[in-house]
């Protein structure tokens, strides 16, 4: 679905006024930004005074924005060695609340926000969601999940921050969710890309026609996608699908977030936050708006948690900015440096294969990666779903196909395992794509 009229597109009188900067203006306000909130972690948080020490730079070092590469990286390993609230800047009596990430690959990474810190996040969250084409008075399904995870009560605050009426799901119960989307009719829904397409499949087995409901804006955020999923769930739904980028080290969701009346990449909401883009894998390296790297993120306005320069993991580019000219855009993440498969010299992404994938009529987007070794050469298995009704010969052609364009376009062997329909797990919030099965060392 493709979203152009004026009832869509972004009216100036609704816009915050940061929206409507010059760049000129938004730079000079953020030099002054970024020279507060780099005295401000320097003076209050000891692991900014000793990085910062160690690299010979010192706050005042700041006299323009260029200066910012002079100062190190801020990486999640730094996070969990002040586990548990060693970044943060205020005392405790000042901490409203806190979140955390889910700790699986290590100690979990702790945020922390004070009370103006929460209504900053809330008025990013809901900027992102009048881009995406919601507005005040509308109902907000909100089926991303509640707790530690910074998604639910981020979309939640951000919702009601906009005006509209929020119906606090989360995540999980998917034939409740079909249900209640039904009985209350909301506006816009917001949840993870896979999660959506878990609710529409739900639907349709329910004999429910997905198109025909009240739903007309999605905001989908917290995994990648592609443009070919978009067009599934937009298709398949009949509504505009938008993205919203976050992370919680940064904020939350809300960091960026993608306009309805372009679906071109999501603007940086750059009076809050500085991006740069820097080599994934030699990181001394900075690299110029339009070339591919990871991204990194410099707060200007947390008082909590200020982050100086945090690597974020995150693959993307900078472009100009068109919706809002005076923000920057990024490309929708492409995937993960922790989530990059090496397969036989050859780097790969699950949204790689998601793009290839979905191209192709009879297969779906219900697909898993299984790693396995088989003697000293590490094999890729594609598990995927056929489309409902397909017959055993264009599954068989579907797997060749497949198998082809992956070997033509990454470059790398594979073997192509068409599964029965409904066979795969579906996402009940964020998905996993990746099963690492080859031997530990």
């Amino acid at each position: 679905m493709t979203s152009t009229s004026n009832e869509q597109g972004a009216d100036p009188a609704q816009l915050d006024p940061a929206e409507l900067m010059s760049r000129d203006e938004l730079a000079a306000l953020q030099l002054t930004r970024l020279q507060q909130s780099v005295a401000w972690a320097y003076d209050r948080v000891p692991l900014y005074k000793r990085k910062f020490d160690d690299a010979g730079v010192h706050p005042s070092d700041v006299k323009e924005l260029a200066d910012l590469a002079k100062f190190p990286y801020t990486t999640k390993e730094d996070l969990r060695q002040e586990y548990p609230f060693g970044m943060f800047a205020v005392p405790q009596s000042q901490v409203v609340r806190i979140h955390a990430s889910s700790g699986t690959t290590g100690r979990p990474t702790v945020v922390g926000y004070t009370k103006n810190d929460i209504s900053m996040w809330a008025s990013l969250v809901a900027r992102s969601m009048r881009a995406s084409g919601v507005r005040p008075g509308m109902k907000v399904h909100n089926a991303y999940g509640y707790g530690l995870f910074t998604g639910g009560l981020g979309a939640h605050y951000g919702a009601e921050a906009l005006g509209t009426t929020v119906i606090p799901m989360s995540g999980g119960q998917t034939e409740k969710q079909v249900q209640l989307i039904l009985d209350f009719d909301p506006d816009a829904i917001m949840c993870t890309p896979t999660y959506l397409l878990t609710i529409m499949d739900a639907m349709a087995h329910g004999g429910i026609d997905p198109r025909t409901t009240s739903l007309k804006f999605a905001v989908c955020g917290a995994e990648p996608w592609t443009e070919e999923m978009r067009t599934e769930l937009e298709t398949g739904m009949g509504l505009d699908a938008c993205d919203i980028y976050g992370l919680s080290e940064v904020m939350g969701p809300g960091v960026a977030g993608e306009c309805v009346e372009t679906k071109d990449g999501n603007h940086v909401w750059e009076d809050h936050f500085i991006p740069e883009i820097v080599d994934a894998f030699d990181h001394a390296t900075a690299l110029p708006d339009g070339e591919k790297g990871e991204l990194v993120f410099t707060s200007l306005t947390k008082e909590a948690m200020p982050v100086i320069r945090y690597r974020t993991g995150d693959l993307s580019c900078l472009m100009p900015g068109t919706a809002r000219p005076a923000m920057r855009r990024m490309e929708r993440i492409s995937g993960r440096s922790d989530d990059m498969i090496i397969l036989r010299g050859v780097n790969m992404f699950p949204s790689q294969i998601e793009e290839i994938a979905l191209r192709i009529p009879a297969l779906s987007p219900h697909f898993q990666l299984e790693l396995t070794r088989t003697g000293r050469l590490d094999q890729l298995t594609i598990h995927i779903e056929p489309r409902e009704n397909t017959s055993a010969e264009e599954r068989t052609g579907a797997a060749a196909t497949l198998q082809h364009h992956i070997k033509a376009t990454i470059g790398s062997s594979c073997t192509v395992d068409v599964v029965e329909p409904g066979s795969l797990a579906r996402s009940n919030g964020k998905l996993r794509r990746i099963y690492d099965n080859r031997p530990k060392p």
